[in-house]
């Protein structure tokens, strides 16, 4: 095989290689940038009925534990609360990626979806693929 040939093959596998990770790069950057205008990334962010918080903790891990997808027993199977006072609403993020939107003022569950803009998340930055392609394979594509 002449040189030539050789170095055609090798700038084809080079070319594909190098356009996979770009390729990653670009779909789950463009998916994150539509993630609140999508709910199948994102769910819509709901609104409680109260003025102010009237529940307590204990009160919001019991109406998680009634979602049997997010698979909640305890706080150990949850990742985040995320809490927004002024809408009256408490967002839990499960370790399984399910989202449970309650109402802080009287704990009923507002919502129930499964999360995709986390994990997106992991594949556009390549953590998902750990530190090696994060760093060897994603930086430098980017």
């Amino acid at each position: 095989m002449g040189v030539n040939r050789w170095s055609r093959k090798l700038h084809r596998w080079g070319a594909i290689l190098t356009a996979l990770p770009l390729l990653l790069i670009i779909v789950s950057g463009l998916l994150l940038q539509l993630k609140k205008d999508w709910t199948w990334v994102q769910p819509p962010t709901q609104r409680g009925g109260g003025q102010a918080a009237a529940i307590p903790w204990e009160q919001i891990l019991e109406a998680a534990r009634q979602v049997p997808e997010a698979e909640v027993q305890d706080w150990d199977d949850i990742d985040r609360l995320d809490v927004r006072p002024n809408r009256s609403l408490v967002k839990i993020q499960c370790q399984n990626h399910w989202e449970i939107q309650i109402d802080w003022s009287d704990g009923k569950v507002l919502s129930s979806v499964y999360r995709r803009s986390d994990w997106i998340e992991w594949l556009h930055d390549g953590s998902f693929f750990g530190d090696a392609g994060k760093y060897f394979v994603v930086l430098p594509t980017g």
